[in-house]
């Protein structure tokens, strides 16, 4: 009898085991979706911003200098390979605040742009970071739980933040 107890105790040690690694792979592939998501909404706010941008260049509204910075600027940002991306959206970030006094009526859209590029940056490293913490527990590096997804990895831009 004392050998069945002990079986039935290393049996629900296991099961309970199985049943926490079960849940956190499902957590940690649903956080890497997230990250998916918040990456894909992070590319789309700085496109939206880069074309109002452009656009703003376009307008007539700046001094011919600005606009050809503004312009340079958006135009690298949106042609910038994954691994210049972060540097030409620092610069274009730069060029709007150089050029942000002279852009009154232009002034609640540019800023409602450069905000949602903001938050969408942070709620970005927000989700990696939690995925990275989770990919650091043992149980997931023994158990290998993250399969083969690459660890995903902060924006760091200077949004005007």
């Amino acid at each position: 009898m004392e050998l069945s107890g002990i079986l039935l105790a290393v049996g629900v040690v296991l099961l309970l085991l199985a049943a926490y690694a079960t849940w956190t792979a499902g957590r940690l592939d649903r956080l890497h979706h997230r990250v998916a998501t918040a990456r894909a909404r992070l590319d789309a706010e700085l496109t939206r911003r880069s074309a109002l941008v452009a656009e703003l260049a376009g307008s007539g509204v700046l001094d011919p200098a600005s606009s050809l910075l503004l312009l340079d600027a958006a135009h690298r940002a949106r042609a910038a390979d994954d691994d210049d991306r972060e540097q030409c959206e620092s610069v274009l970030t730069r060029a709007i605040t150089a050029t942000s006094t002279e852009v009154e009526p232009w002034s609640g859209e540019l800023s409602a742009a450069v905000r949602r590029v903001q938050l969408a940056r942070r709620f970005h490293n927000d989700i990696v970071v939690s995925t990275r913490e989770l990919r650091r527990r043992r149980l997931v590096t023994w158990f290998r739980l993250a399969g083969h997804a690459p660890m995903p990895s902060t924006i760091e831009l200077e949004d005007g933040s």
